[in-house]
C-alpha cells in the first residue's frame, strides 16, 4: 500500500474489520481523515496508517 493510494470505504472496512457505521463514526468524529470526490468517499492510505498507529499508541498506555 503506497502512501498516496486512495482506499474505498469497503476496503477500509475490510482492513479494520469494522462495520460501515463504525467507519463513518471515525470519519465524522475526525479520527480518520477522508475526502469526497464527487459522490465517492475515499480514505488516503496514510490516514489509515496514522489512525492505526495512534490507536496502537493509545492501547499501550
Amino acid at each position: 500500500m503506497s502512501d498516496d493510494e486512495l482506499l474505498t470505504v469497503p476496503e477500509v472496512m475490510a482492513r479494520l474489520k469494522i462495520s460501515r457505521s463504525a467507519l463513518y463514526d471515525l470519519i465524522r468524529n475526525r479520527r480518520l481523515a477522508s475526502l469526497t470526490i464527487g459522490r465517492a468517499r475515499r480514505i488516503p492510505a496514510h490516514a489509515l496508517t496514522d489512525y492505526i498507529q495512534l490507536y496502537l499508541e493509545g492501547a499501550t498506555r
